[in-house]
C-alpha cells in the first residue's frame, strides 16, 4: 500500500510539474504579444480571446487542478486521465486541454459518480456519452506544491472508499473571516442543484452547514458559464441577510474567476430605488425588542405585522387600491384653457385609458398632460386675433397648472401614506377591502401612520413601496434580472418574492435557506409552500440537502436533539458526516465567575498553534454589549464584538448575540445563559439555540447558571 501511495505521489508530482512548465510556456508567449488597442473589429476579438487565456492561466497557475479522473468512452481503446480545475486551460500548440473547467459537462461525471462498476454517463450538447470510469482522484495543491494525493474510487481495487478522506481533509481545515469555494469537494446533491437548468425557481431547503449558500454561488458560476449567451454577471443578483454577510461571502465569487454580481440586501435595494425618500428606524431596537427574554417577546403568528404586510393577500389589497386609483386617476372635469373652448372629459379619459394604457401610471399622466397642451396650443394657432392670443396662452398656463394639481403626481410614498389616512381625509381609493379576504388591525394602520408622517416605514413595508413604484414608473431594463439569489430565504416574505420574481426573466431564481432556523418567523415563511405557491408548478423545483459538512457528528447529534425537542417538529434532521471530534461540553458557571472563565477559555484560544475562530454568543445583545467591555476590562485583547449594522467580519474571537450568528461559521462556539429563562421549551427558542449550536465547527460549549435549558439537557 505504501509503495503504491508513492508511486501515485510521485507520478501526479511529474504530471504537476509538467503541467506548470506548460502552462507558463504559453502564459509567456501570450504575455509576448502586445495588447491591440486599435479599433479593428477582428483584432479585438482576438485580443479579447487572448486576454481570457491569460487570465485563466493566471488564476490557474498555483492551483492547477484539484481532481483527476480517469474516463473510458464507449468505443474508444483505453481511459483517458481527466485533469478537472476551477479554470479551464489549453495547450499552447493546440486546442486539447490540459485542464478541464470544473463547469464543463464532462467535468460533471467528477462529481456525481460514487462508485460501482456500472456505466456512467454524462450530458453534452451531442447527447448522453456514457463510458466507465478507472480512478477518481483528488488532488490537494497549493502554491504549485503537491501536499496530498487520495483515491475514492480505483476499478482495479473494485471498490470506493468508504469514507471521503479528501473531503474530511477540507472539513477539518480552521475557518478565517471570509467563505470559501467548495469546488474541489461539490457532493453529487450539490452539484444536481448548482446543474440544473436556467430557467427554474428552485426552493433549497438545506439544513446547517450543507453548504447550501455555497451552493447557490457556484451555481450562479456554472450558469455564466453554461448560458453564456444568455445571462451576464451584471444581470444577476444575490439578496443577503446584512452587510456583514455579503462581506463574509465576498471571497467565494472572485475565487471561482466571476466578477460583476450585484450583492446586496433587500432593505438597501429598495431604499435606493425608492430615491431615499424614506429611511428605516434603528435596526438594533426592533431586534432588541423580537428578541427580547421571556413574555415581553412580540407575537411571530400570522397578525404580526411583518406576516400581515407580507403577506399576498396585502399584495393583492394594495393592487386593488392601484386598481381603483387607475379607474379615478383622470379629473371628472372637461378641460377648459379659456372661456368657450373646452376638451372633453371623455376625450381625455380615452387617451389615458386606451390610447397609453401600455404605459406604467406616472408615465401616463405625463404623456396626457403633454397632448392637452398640444391641444390647447394647437387651439392657440388657429386664433388670428393677437391680442386675443396671448391673453389666451396667459389664461391657458394658469389654468394647465391648476389642473395638473387636481391630477395628483403621487410618489410611491405619498401613495401609500395616503391608504392609511383616517378614512374622513383619505382619497377615494384609499379604502381598504371589506370583502373579508383581507383585514387591516387598526392598531397595525395607526402604528404605520405615525411613523409615515416622519417618513419613516418599516422593512415590511418597502415591498409594497416597490411594488407601487413599478406600477407607476414601470421596470426598466437595468432592473430586471437574469437570475435572483435569494439567500435565508425563510425570513423573506411572499410579497418580497413575488415581487422580484416580476424584476426577474423567465422565473430564474435560487431560493434557499432551513425553516429550522426561521428566527425571524414574525416576518418570514413558516413553510416552503408559501413561497414555491408563487411560481408556476412546471417552472419550479425542490430540493433537500440533509447533509451537513461543518460540524462534527457530536455537535450535529447534539443540535437535532435541541430540534427534536421543540414544540413544533423539523422539517428534517441533519445527517452529519463522519467526522468526530470532542464531545459537547454543558457546563455550570456562576455569573461571578464567568468573565474569569471566559477570559481563560479565550487565552486558551488565542495560545493555540492554530487558533481559528472562536464566538461568544448571548442571548441578547445587551448582554453581548455588557460581556464585551467586561473582558475589555480584564484585559481580553484582539476581541470583537458584532452588533447591528455590521457591515464586516474581523475574524479572531467575536462577542455577538446568537441571532446575529446566523450564515456565519466559527471553530468555536461557547453559548452562555442557555437556562430555562433565556432558552424555554418552545418551537422558536429551539430554532434560535439550535442555530447557535450549529454555527461550531469544531467546539461547542454552553454555560449555564443555576439550571440547564430543558432543550439542552442531558
Amino acid at each position: 500500500m505504501e509503495t503504491a501511495l508513492h508511486q501515485a505521489y510521485e507520478e501526479e508530482l511529474e504530471r504537476l510539474n509538467r503541467t506548470i512548465r506548460e502552462m507558463d510556456d504559453h502564459l509567456s508567449q501570450l504575455e509576448a504579444v502586445p495588447r491591440y488597442t486599435g479599433h479593428d473589429v477582428s483584432e479585438q476579438v482576438l485580443e479579447s480571446i487572448r486576454e481570457n487565456k491569460r487570465h485563466s492561466l493566471a488564476h490557474a497557475m498555483p492551483e492547477p487542478y484539484f481532481g483527476r479522473l480517469d474516463f473510458q468512452e464507449t468505443g474508444k481503446p483505453e481511459p483517458t486521465p481527466l485533469y478537472i480545475g476551477k479554470f479551464g486551460v489549453e495547450k499552447a500548440d493546440s486546442p486539447e486541454l490540459l485542464v478541464i473547467d470544473w463547469r464543463a459537462p464532462v467535468a460533471s461525471l467528477f462529481y456525481s459518480f460514487t462508485g460501482g462498476l456500472d456505466t456512467a454517463a454524462y450530458d453534452s450538447p451531442d447527447g448522453t456519452v456514457e463510458g466507465l470510469v478507472y480512478l477518481k482522484r483528488n488532488l490537494a495543491i497549493r502554491k504549485q506544491m503537491l501536499q496530498r494525493v487520495v483515491d475514492t474510487f480505483d476499478r482495479s481495487q473494485d471498490a470506493m472508499a468508504v469514507t471521503d478522506e479528501f473531503l474530511l481533509y477540507r472539513l477539518g481545515e480552521n475557518k478565517d473571516n471570509k467563505l470559501r469555494d467548495i469546488v474541489s469537494t461539490i457532493q453529487a446533491e450539490q452539484d444536481a442543484i448548482i446543474r440544473a437548468g436556467k430557467n427554474e425557481a428552485l426552493v433549497i431547503q438545506g439544513v446547517a452547514g450543507s453548504g447550501k449558500t455555497t451552493v447557490a454561488l457556484h451555481r450562479l458560476a456554472f450558469l455564466l458559464y453554461h448560458y453564456r449567451e444568455q445571462v451576464r454577471a451584471e444581470r444577476m443578483i444575490i439578496f443577503a441577510p446584512n452587510r456583514m454577510f455579503l462581506d463574509y461571502i465576498s471571497g467565494v465569487l472572485p475565487e471561482l474567476g466571476v466578477g460583476h454580481i450585484q450583492q446586496t440586501t433587500f432593505s438597501d435595494w429598495a431604499l435606493e430605488l425608492l430615491d431615499r425618500e424614506v429611511s428605516l428606524p434603528d435596526a438594533s431596537a426592533r431586534l432588541n425588542e423580537w428578541f427580547a427574554v421571556g413574555m415581553n417577546r412580540p407575537s411571530a403568528n400570522d397578525q404580526a405585522p411583518g406576516r400581515v404586510k407580507g403577506s399576498l393577500l396585502y399584495m393583492k389589497e394594495i393592487e386593488r387600491c392601484l386598481d381603483a386609483y387607475e379607474r379615478q386617476a383622470v379629473p371628472e372635469e372637461d378641460f377648459s384653457p379659456w372661456e368657450g373652448k373646452s376638451l372633453a372629459a371623455s376625450t381625455i379619459k380615452q387617451w389615458f385609458d386606451v390610447e397609453n394604457k401600455h404605459e406604467p401610471l406616472m408615465k401616463r399622466r405625463e404623456r396626457v398632460l403633454a397632448r392637452i397642451k398640444r391641444w390647447a396650443e394647437m387651439q392657440l394657432e388657429q386664433l388670428w386675433e393677437v391680442h386675443l392670443r396671448k391673453a389666451y396662452k396667459k389664461k391657458l398656463s394658469s389654468r394647465l397648472r391648476e389642473y395638473s394639481k387636481r391630477w395628483t403626481a403621487y410618489t410611491p410614498f405619498t401613495f401609500y401614506k395616503e391608504l392609511f389616512a383616517p378614512a374622513a381625509e383619505a382619497a377615494p381609493f384609499a379604502r381598504w377591502s371589506d370583502s373579508g379576504d383581507f383585514e387591516l388591525p387598526e392598531p397595525l394602520r395607526e402604528a404605520t401612520l405615525a411613523m409615515a408622517k416622519k417618513k419613516r416605514v418599516q422593512p415590511e413595508d418597502l415591498a409594497a413601496l416597490l411594488f407601487i413604484r413599478e406600477r407607476f414608473f414601470g421596470i426598466p431594463g437595468d432592473l430586471r434580472f437574469d437570475h435572483t439569489v435569494i439567500d435565508e430565504a425563510q425570513d423573506f416574505s411572499p410579497f418580497q418574492v413575488a415581487l422580484l420574481s416580476r424584476h426577474t426573466k423567465n422565473g430564474s431564481f435560487t431560493i434557499l435557506g432551513d425553516v429550522s432556523q426561521g428566527i425571524h418567523a414574525y416576518q418570514g415563511v413558516q413553510r416552503w409552500e408559501e413561497l414555491l405557491d408563487i411560481f408556476p408548478a412546471e417552472d419550479r423545483g425542490y430540493f433537500t440537502l440533509n447533509r451537513s459538512y461543518r460540524s462534527t457528528m457530536e455537535i450535529i447529534h447534539f443540535a437535532n436533539r435541541v430540534l427534536e425537542r421543540s414544540t413544533e417538529p423539523p422539517p428534517a434532521l441533519a445527517v452529519p458526516v463522519f467526522r468526530s471530534g470532542r464531545e459537547v461540553t454543558l457546563a455550570h458557571v456562576a455569573e461571578e465567575q464567568l468573565i474569569d472563565r471566559l477570559s481563560e477559555e479565550i487565552r486558551l484560544f488565542q495560545s493555540g498553534s492554530e487558533a481559528g475562530t472562536l464566538a461568544i454568543l448571548t442571548r441578547t445583545e445587551a448582554r453581548s454589549i455588557h460581556l464585551y467591555e467586561q473582558l475589555l476590562q480584564e484585559g481580553c485583547e484582539r476581541i470583537h464584538r458584532i452588533g447591528a449594522g455590521q457591515q464586516h467580519y474581523e475574524g479572531g474571537v467575536s462577542v455577538l448575540p446568537v441571532y446575529m450568528s446566523k450564515g456565519l461559521e466559527f471553530d468555536s462556539v461557547i453559548l452562555i445563559d442557555v437556562s430555562p429563562e433565556h432558552y424555554e421549551a418552545t418551537a422558536w427558542d429551539a430554532k434560535l439555540l439550535y442555530v447557535g449550536c450549529t454555527r461550531a465547527l469544531h467546539e461547542l460549549k454552553l454555560f449555564y447558571e443555576d439550571a440547564v435549558s430543558p432543550l439542552a439537557a442531558d
